[in-house]
């Protein structure tokens, strides 16, 4: 079982508007980023594979699992937006959480994306570590919103289905 105590974690964001990209921020940055996902991510993530939290005034927050290895989980997080039968997801994050190492990665707010290259030595590296810093502070402002919405691993629970859009499906077949 988990101790929860063991990790402080503060509402008020730091101001890293002041900070360039370097490699220490943006690791502080995703020390933020799982500081702020463990109070979301409930023990049972390693049972299911699609988790829903639903709190007054705020869509449906869909955790869907798409990758499990020993030491990384490789999830979605967004919320579902429903009009009749129609779904919508947005932000659409796509999050590799490192449990040994204690951070977590947004690799992309974009389906397209979700498992593209995002790095290669050819690429020049400035350009890759603004990218970075960029998709990490937004999802590190968007996770401290979800948790001032009243989401946390008590809201969050198994999922009757998992999200089912064409674009998702294509996504978890390129992984396979």
């Amino acid at each position: 079982m988990l101790c929860y105590d063991f990790f402080m974690v503060s509402f008020s964001q730091p101001d890293y508007s002041s900070k360039t990209p370097a490699l220490r921020h943006l690791h502080e940055v995703q020390e933020e980023i799982y500081r702020q996902l463990y109070l979301l991510l409930p023990d049972q993530i390693t049972f299911y594979d699609s988790l829903v939290s639903r709190v007054p005034g705020s869509p449906d927050l869909r955790l869907e699992v798409l990758e499990r290895h020993a030491y990384t989980t490789f999830f979605r997080l967004t919320y579902e937006f429903t009009e009749g039968d129609e779904r919508n997801y947005a932000p659409d994050a796509h999050i590799r959480f490192y449990h040994d190492a204690h951070i977590a990665e947004a690799t992309s707010f974009n389906l397209d994306q979700g498992c593209a290259r995002t790095a290669h030595p050819a690429y020049p590296m400035m350009q890759l570590m603004q990218q970075a810093w960029r998709r990490n502070r937004a999802l590190d402002r968007w996770l401290d919103y979800l948790l001032r919405q009243g989401h946390s691993v008590a809201t969050m629970r198994e999922a009757k289905k998992p999200i089912s859009d064409k674009q998702s499906e294509a996504v978890l077949v390129e992984i396979s």
